[in-house]
């Protein structure tokens, strides 16, 4: 099982290195460090050099590839690979269309001073067209520490069920905590006429009742999803899991109005599963779900 990481020579490409050790050390996943040059540059290849992998790198991207080896510890395994393409995104995806892939990791845009999370090109052309989760590192993130824990953020539209079987999954495989987070955002001082509050806590009671292992159920209040993200506690090694847009083609990521909402004050990780998301990498005989995310 291999995580490809949208590595960059700058802060942004630390960022996702880092991410990616902290989730790998979790699954024992390799990296593949990955380089986008454009479409006609000359160079390209694995570093260190792969045996059947026909290119040539240039001293410069040696050299980074050099510096974010290093940043990777000595009980994890990576390798750096680049690329020839139009874009990153595309890069990315191509390096990512590998049956071994499970993960694609980047961090957040440099652009933009404050905020943790800053969607750029590269994170914004993934969010609409990859075909497996994608995790965002915010500005800044350092800790290579294993997850702690997975929190699961579940909306009320169709489709919800799948992250939660995605997290329940993922939590399993991982033996971590998992938190189902229904976010209903309410009118300050107004009842709940349409009862969603409880339709919410009754569906994540009914999955938690299904889950063997550790797991709690919350609903964060607030006049919007912001307040109620801003409402929550957060553990410095914990995960958010989102699904996609239910816009969404199958298999395909869709960044929704909920979901940007969150960035805009989340300050932990977020993984963004496709819609109906399916892993085929199941063990026979385990009695486990069949719906997965490596992340």
């Amino acid at each position: 099982m291999r995580y490809v990481v949208g590595y960059t020579a700058d802060a942004r490409g630390h960022d996702a290195v880092c991410l990616a050790v902290a989730l790998a050390r979790r699954q024992e996943a390799s990296l593949d460090l990955v380089l986008v040059t454009p479409e006609h540059s000359l160079f390209a290849g694995t570093y260190p050099p792969a045996k059947n992998f026909d290119g040539v790198l240039s001293d410069q991207m040696k050299e980074w590839m050099d510096e974010g080896l290093a940043l990777v510890p000595a009980d994890v395994t990576a390798r750096g690979v680049v690329l020839r393409a139009e874009s990153n995104a595309e890069g990315l995806m191509r390096a990512a269309a590998d049956p071994d892939v499970a993960l694609i990791v980047i961090g957040a845009s440099s652009r933009g001073p404050g905020a943790r999370f800053n969607v750029g090109n590269v994170a914004r052309s993934l969010l609409h067209a990859a075909e497996v989760p994608v995790a965002l590192a915010p500005k800044g993130y350092r800790r290579m520490e294993p997850v702690t824990r997975l929190t699961c953020a579940v909306g009320r539209r169709a489709g919800a069920g799948d992250v939660v079987e995605v997290a329940v999954s993922s939590a399993r495989r991982r033996d971590l905590p998992l938190r189902l987070v229904s976010l209903v955002p309410l009118d300050a001082g107004r009842p709940d006429p349409d009862g969603a509050e409880d339709a919410a806590n009754l569906r994540l009671r009914e999955a938690a009742a299904s889950i063997g292992g550790p797991v709690s159920v919350e609903t964060a209040h607030g006049t919007s999803v912001e307040e109620a993200i801003e409402s929550m506690e957060w553990d410095d090694g914990e995960i958010l899991l989102v699904g996609s847009s239910r816009l969404a083609q199958h298999l395909r990521i869709f960044l929704g109005t909920t979901a940007n909402k969150i960035l805009r004050t989340l300050t932990i990780p977020m993984v963004v599963v496709p819609r109906s998301y399916t892993s085929p990498r199941t063990t026979p005989g385990q009695g486990a779900p069949t719906t997965e995310m490596d992340a």
